[in-house]
């Protein structure tokens, strides 16, 4: 059985998938529940994932992406979106859900509660936008590290217009900001990449024990 550094050293980005292959049903619905249970600040998930499939709109997005390949070959499209609208409701919202998960009174959080909703507050309008984008990059390592345990083929991606992507998407509307975007699927047998030695700093480079 393939340990976690075995399927960490397995997985690559990507360059070429192969289009005939699509992830089943319950695969992508774990990768999807490794998404919703990964880490954020405070728990408040300030943001969406947006799964496309459509060929359409994926052809759209390719040219929103420089024409990278992956956008339209891979299984499916990832969409990080986060939301630039996290604020008092958004933290009423979560509040309501660990009292009713956990079986809490809304009032024994209303501590918790303020903190959150002061700590917002005093965020600036950019300064909110980059922590809110902050968070949809630890969801997008845990869809990695979850891929990689399946032995689907994972490529996270910055180079596309994020602009374009929202206005594609209707994110403008809706107070949604594509912050990074990942392709999975199945890597195709014609695609180099997969034959190159992994290239990481060494211990000593990387590590400072203090």
């Amino acid at each position: 059985m393939s340990t976690l550094l075995d399927n960490l050293n397995w997985r690559y980005a990507t360059k070429k998938f192969d289009a005939t292959k699509k992830i089943s049903a319950a695969d992508l619905n774990t990768l999807k529940e490794a998404v919703r249970l990964s880490a954020s600040s405070y728990g408040l998930q300030p943001y969406k994932v947006v799964i496309v499939e459509n060929p359409e709109i994926r052809e759209q997005l390719k040219a929103a992406a420089y024409g990278q390949t992956q956008i339209t070959d891979a299984s499916q499209l990832f969409i990080f979106a986060n939301d630039l609208n996290t604020g008092a409701e958004s933290v009423d919202a979560y509040i309501q859900d660990i009292s009713e998960t956990r079986g809490v009174p809304v009032d024994a959080l209303a501590g918790f509660s303020d903190m959150m909703k002061g700590t917002i507050a005093n965020l600036s309008p950019e300064a909110k936008n980059i922590w809110t984008a902050k968070q949809t990059y630890i969801a997008l390592g845990t869809l990695l590290s979850a891929a990689s345990e399946l032995k689907i083929d994972a490529t996270p991606m910055e180079g596309f217009n994020a602009a374009a992507f929202n206005e594609i998407l209707g994110f403008d509307k809706l107070g949604l900001n594509a912050s990074v975007i990942a392709t999975v699927g199945y890597r195709h047998n014609e695609d180099d990449t997969q034959h190159y030695k992994k290239v990481r700093k060494s211990h000593e480079n990387l590590f400072i024990t203090i």
